[in-house]
């Protein structure tokens, strides 16, 4: 569980690393389906938006009684896990992610979620770790985004560089198995990698079921921002039940 300095500290920055290490022995079944994973499907040497699409067995990560008590203390007792991503920074050359806000891309009203990212191997500096910009979440609203054309990052939303200032950003330096928890409208990034370590990271977005996964809405926004198509996403009831009556869950 998050302390009350620690749940604070999620609400005051946007974000928080809790006192939570994943065991060797996850981490290693973690490679391991990654690394079968890019066996299938090369094209996610980079990154894959959509984990549970290839394979589910990514999700037993998110049943974690650990984890959903600690997203419960941020976002309510009533819990869907509505994606899981793969950020797999490759070593000499692993793409950059620009800044954004997650919420750009997420058919979810209200816009609500925290994001629980894990750490699979060591992230630094000089491997591409992510940036946040404290408190830049205070405000919760959408700033600007351009649509980027460029082949070295891994989003084709970016904040708009009069939105931001980069010289206030903090790094989120992690051991293999922590995690952070961030907010929805929290601004951050990350660097390529031009190391010789490899930088992987897992992702598991949680949502409070009084915000519905908006799947008309998703259909809208992958024609106007012209990215992956949400509307038949998996969601699940993690915990709790839909307060909003009107999501559809895989295990509904």
């Amino acid at each position: 569980m998050l302390s009350s300095d620690q749940a604070a500290r999620y609400h005051e920055d946007g974000y928080v690393i809790p006192d939570f290490h994943l065991g060797a022995e996850a981490l290693e079944e973690i490679k391991a389906l990654h690394a079968a994973l890019l066996q299938r499907h090369p094209e996610f040497r980079d990154y894959c938006s959509a984990l549970l699409d290839y394979e589910p067995a990514f999700r037993k990560f998110a049943e974690s009684p650990e984890i959903l008590d600690m997203v419960g203390q941020l976002i309510g007792p009533d819990i869907a896990l509505w994606n899981m991503s793969f950020f797999a920074k490759p070593a000499h050359g692993g793409k950059r992610t620009p800044w954004h806000q997650d919420g750009e891309y997420w058919p979810i009203r209200p816009l609500a979620t925290c994001t629980v990212w894990l750490a699979v191997d060591e992230a630094t500096p000089e491997n591409g770790c992510l940036k946040f910009i404290r408190g830049s979440h205070k405000d919760q609203r959408l700033k600007a985004h351009n649509r980027t054309e460029a082949t070295d990052v891994t989003l084709n939303q970016e904040l708009d560089p009069a939105a931001y200032d980069e010289r206030a950003a903090v790094d989120l330096v992690l051991k293999a198995g922590q995690l952070s928890l961030h907010d929805v409208y929290l601004l951050h990034g990350s660097e390529a990698n031009h190391s010789d370590k490899p930088r992987r990271g897992m992702t598991m977005r949680f949502m409070p079921t009084t915000s519905l996964f908006d799947r008309e809405l998703a259909k809208r926004k992958s024609e106007t921002q012209k990215i992956r198509d949400q509307s038949r996403q998996k969601v699940f009831l993690m915990r709790g039940e839909d307060r909003t009556g009107r999501n559809l869950f895989e295990n509904a």
